[in-house]
């Protein structure tokens, strides 16, 4: 395992040294340092969590995979951000992992607040190999895409987004922020500011405005990285995380996540464990976001990171791990 410490350093330290003697991220030996806009960590070559809870559920996982739910958000979990979120896509390398875990795990779900048409086009999913058993959970768990059988559950869209839609570019012209790319999701309609020349200055000034709209048209608001996106209330992936688990019947859970919007999932999986149900909390980690670093049992290095583990994970399941 690779500790890697981008500044100007690399430190290497063997995975039982530093997991043994760990009890949280905060005593990685970077104390009174910021780890993710300060530095990047990325961990290599290695299956095993930080946390007490993280190892013993790997260790279930290992032993009944069969009674494990994979779980992952998309944007910048499986898929680099890019952009413009219609050029994303899945990492390649991940995908192969989750086409090997497919037959290896009892079931793979995908919880992304984009719509699941698109996920499931940008993620190659419905082509790949070895992915019978994955569920797309689209628009924070609204809508649905089972690969077996090929099926699709759409509802309509809730009242008010039309009416987001309409207002929307007038409110960012009036702001100067026209430059601001509007993504209609159907249920939902997202602002991204990272194409402009100050996106964290312009996610910033856009909150009150961005609310206030929201409000008017009877939807709540949904923080990310350098996104806001306006949708019908009382919705989240907590909500989707607990409801596939219990349609699963998910002894052991492991979710992969990378912002705000996937902390209710985070949450509902720590209230899982209470009840019995294993979990193992991943974080995908990156300089804008870190919201997840404190709840995770283990934080790897983005997509590509994710990426890595998931195929790490078959090799221990296929008995290749060395």
């Amino acid at each position: 395992m690779c500790l890697r410490y981008d500044h100007d350093s690399t430190v290497r330290q063997s995975a039982f040294d530093l997991w043994t003697n760990s009890s949280g991220i905060s005593t990685l030996g970077l104390d009174g340092i910021h780890p993710w806009r300060s530095v990047r960590l990325v961990f290599v070559s290695d299956t095993q969590p930080i946390s007490e809870a993280g190892r013993a559920a790997l260790q279930v996982v290992l032993a009944h995979p069969d009674q494990t739910m994979l779980a992952l958000d998309f944007d910048g979990t499986l898929a680099p951000i890019v952009d413009d979120p219609a050029l994303a896509h899945v990492d390649p390398d991940a995908l192969s992992a989750l086409s090997r875990l497919g037959s290896l795990l009892g079931s793979i779900v995908v919880i992304t607040g984009r719509p699941v048409r698109t996920a499931v086009r940008l993620g190659g999913f419905g082509e790949a190999e070895g992915l019978r058993s994955m569920t797309v959970l689209g628009q924070y768990g609204v809508e649905r895409w089972d690969a077996d059988g090929d099926h699709y559950d759409l509802p309509p869209a809730p009242p008010g987004i039309a009416q987001v839609n309409e207002e929307l570019p007038g409110l960012l012209a009036g702001l100067g922020l026209a430059g601001s790319r509007i993504e209609d999701k159907g249920r939902a309609v997202a602002v991204h500011t990272r194409g402009l020349a100050d996106p964290a200055s312009a996610f910033d000034r856009l909150a009150e405005p961005i609310r206030e709209l929201a409000l008017r048209c009877g939807l709540t608001v949904e923080p990310g990285k350098n996104v806001w996106e306006i949708r019908a209330t009382g919705i989240d992936k907590g909500d989707a995380m607990r409801a596939i688990v219990a349609e699963k019947d998910a002894q052991t859970v492991i979710f992969a996540g990378d912002d705000l919007g996937d902390l209710p999932a985070f949450e509902a999986v720590e209230q899982l464990r209470t009840e019995g149900i294993r979990g193992l909390l991943i974080c995908s980690a990156s300089h804008e976001e870190d919201a997840l670093t404190e709840h995770a049992d283990l934080v790897l290095d983005g997509p590509t990171g994710v990426a890595a583990w998931l195929h790490q994970l078959a090799d221990r399941l296929t008995g290749n791990y060395g």
